[in-house]
């Protein structure tokens, strides 16, 4: 019989993760770029949350649309230093890359000037009490939020991405940037954008995962970036419903391999897992098959 206390604990980490995930995914399959400055967005974003309501008072709720902003800004911010500059190179890809590598280490600097290299917590007193009880298992209210919030947004993403005219732009950068621009499509804003809400959905994550575990720490983004990575590969590389059942398969394998077999197994379970997938289905859970031109 399955532990309903285990498999909602597993959800609400996988959701985490599969909120990370689709930063990753969104600016990986749109414009083909890698930001490895994403994990430090990630982790900015838990510590101006907890600031949030420790110098300002405010309630945990409040907080997450700031950060939202706050990660949109950080977004524009990478896309202008870290990828703009380079986007003519013939390399523009690989140097993206590296230059973005630069960037986070300049944020985690800046993290660890401002807020020193101690962890940060919520007070207590900001902290949700409230449970539910389901078929016999302890959920808390920052548990459902979490999920809720995760699956909304990846659905709001995706309702953009799919009707709008910005996704529309999205979309035609990604089959091809030259033709978007002969057809009138401003790529350099949808290109801003696309990073503006990439970073937004990461800042959030970051936010929310230091509601979860009440810690803020200078390396929890480098923590979380590579099962981000394995994410959106097992989900298909530009498939947003991919990062999202990825997420939650790997937040559950790793709870149940929590409590069935033990901590020290986690990472080797899940990720082992996730190996089994790409045997069977190489291009990834929701990834097209690509077919060689000759």
């Amino acid at each position: 019989m399955v532990d309903i206390q285990q498999l909602f604990n597993g959800l609400s980490l996988g959701s985490l993760y599969a909120l990370f995930a689709i930063g990753f995914a969104l600016v990986f399959g749109i414009l083909d770029r890698l930001n490895l400055a994403h994990p430090a967005v990630f982790a900015v974003a838990a510590y101006v949350g907890i600031d949030l309501v420790t110098s300002l008072s405010i309630s945990v709720w409040l907080m997450l649309p700031v950060v939202f902003v706050v990660g949109a800004l950080l977004g524009l911010v990478i896309e202008r230093v870290a990828f703009r500059p380079l986007k003519n190179r013939p390399d523009a890809h690989f140097a993206g890359l590296i230059s973005s590598i630069a960037l986070a280490g300049v944020f985690i600097a800046l993290l660890q000037g401002t807020y020193g290299p101690d962890t940060h917590r919520f007070p207590a007193e900001a902290l949700p009490e409230t449970t539910f009880t389901v078929a016999g298992a302890q959920i808390s209210l920052v548990q459902v939020a979490i999920l809720v919030i995760s699956v909304l947004l990846v659905v709001a993403l995706g309702f953009l991405v799919a009707r709008t005219r910005l996704g529309r732009g999205m979309r035609a950068i990604a089959e091809n940037p030259t033709a978007a621009r002969v057809l009138g499509v401003n790529v350099d804003r949808v290109t801003a954008t696309t990073f503006a809400i990439s970073s937004a959905l990461g800042a959030v994550a970051g936010a929310l995962f230091a509601l979860n575990v009440n810690t803020a720490q200078l390396g929890m983004g480098s923590a979380i970036e590579l099962k981000g990575l394995a994410v959106i590969i097992v989900g298909g590389m530009s498939s947003l419903p991919g990062a999202l059942v990825g997420g939650l398969l790997l937040g559950v394998a790793e709870v149940f391999t929590v409590q069935y077999i033990g901590s020290s197994w986690r990472d080797l379970v899940a990720f082992a897992l996730l190996f089994l997938i790409l045997v069977v289905r190489p291009q990834g859970l929701f990834g097209k098959r690509k077919v060689r031109e000759v």
